[in-house]
């Protein structure tokens, strides 16, 4: 009775453990097909990425081809210049965000027509919106017409002030815009040159200086946003501030070359990407207008610096160490971060040996041997300008 018991048990834990094993294959199988699946969905989009952002390229060189008829140096918007242009691509208005000053270009046939466009230029740059500027703004109209890859998350521009709670001390009526304007655009202020594309015709250009403390109003504006964010990803209010202002000057209209987009300089193809699925526990792709919205920017800017500190280089032990590195991996990633101690991108090899440092010997190595001259300056303005907005704002 008990050898028959054995045997029945035996038997029983012989299928038990098929039956066992029989689930955890088909479980891998399954999980095998979704990962496959899923490996194709993502080639289909960045595919799909690729297409449109080869299409707004050709949108970009078009436009700039366009106002190269008018213009010698066709200029585009920056990551701290904003450069708009009128319908008619005669009027541009350069506001740089770094000199704290306004450009403003016309071409014109008198004097007097010069005046008056330069008028209407300065009057619309110093109280327009941001959300005004994204659906007013020749370029943007062009880019808002490709089509999107399925899958792209895309946003709205909210409306906020760029230049005219430093310019005012009020929201301005048309009698104090008026008056401005009659201050600053006066003949003598006026310089002009002639121009080598438009015949008969002169450039006429005026530069205004913006308020001193330009920086400090404009970061004003974010204040609330960067508050709650860098509370929420447990990070200082002051490095939020301070990647910002060495980003963007806090030019809301900032975009590079890579592109990358808005206060914060946020890249789709990459820490758009990680930023999203952290956030959102979704793999996706964000839009240029998503980016130009200062709420999300802001949002995925401090989240994705919670990730390089946190996940990325949570190996670092010393937290003053760590913010270093973060800061210098904002800019150029984590693994060029390793490289700088062991000449590879391994930060699980480069960790020990950070952690054997102080923090002031972790900084001077990064400004030292980071392999590229463009982080160690990023490090240096981003630590400085850390110490500026903890006076001004505390944490």
């Amino acid at each position: 009775m008990l050898k028959n018991l054995l045997l029945v048990t035996f038997i029983t834990s012989i299928l038990t453990a098929q039956s066992a094993q029989d689930f955890k294959n088909q479980q891998m199988q399954g999980f095998n097909k979704e990962k496959k699946q899923f490996g194709l969905y993502k080639k289909s989009q960045e595919e799909e990425f690729e297409v449109y952002q080869t299409a707004q390229n050709k949108a970009y060189k078009a436009y700039k081809k366009e106002i190269g008829v008018f213009w010698d140096e066709p200029k585009i918007s920056t990551k701290k210049k904003w450069v708009s242009y009128t319908e008619d691509k005669q009027t541009r208005t350069d506001v740089d965000f770094s000199k704290e000053t306004i450009t403003i270009e016309t071409i014109a046939a008198s004097p007097e027509e010069a005046k008056q466009k330069l008028q209407m230029a300065l009057a619309k740059v110093v109280t327009v919106d941001t959300k005004t500027v994204q659906e007013t703004d020749p370029l943007e109209k062009k880019l808002s017409k490709i089509k999107k890859p399925f899958g792209v998350i895309d946003g709205k521009v909210k409306a906020e002030p760029i230049l005219s709670t430093i310019v005012f001390k009020k929201t301005p009526t048309q009698a104090i815009v008026k008056a401005y304007v009659e201050k600053y655009v006066k003949y003598e202020n006026i310089k002009y040159k002639k121009s080598k594309k438009v015949k008969h015709a002169k450039i006429y250009s005026l530069n205004v200086a913006l308020p001193k403390d330009t920086m400090i109003k404009r970061s004003k504006i974010y204040y609330e946003e960067v508050k709650k964010n860098a509370k929420l990803q447990r990070l200082p209010m002051a490095l939020v501030f301070a990647v910002m202002h060495t980003e963007s000057s806090f030019n809301p209209r900032a975009r590079s070359h890579i592109p990358a987009y808005g206060l914060m300089q946020i890249v789709p193809r990459t820490a758009g990407i990680d930023t999203y699925k952290y956030l959102y526990k979704k793999k996706r792709l964000v839009s240029g207008s998503y980016l130009y919205n200062s709420s999300n920017n802001i949002k995925m800017g401090t989240a994705y610096l919670h990730i390089l500190y946190y996940k990325y280089l949570k190996d670092i032990k010393n937290p003053d160490t760590r913010l270093f590195c973060t800061i210098a991996a904002y800019n150029t990633g984590a693994g060029n971060i390793a490289w700088a101690f062991t000449r590879s991108h391994n930060m699980k090899r480069a960790a020990p040996l950070i952690n054997t440092k102080s923090p002031k010997e972790v900084y001077n190595k990064l400004l030292r041997d980071l392999r590229y001259e463009e982080p160690k300056h990023y490090l240096k303005r981003v630590s400085q300008r850390m110490s500026a907005y903890y006076r001004l704002y505390g944490s």
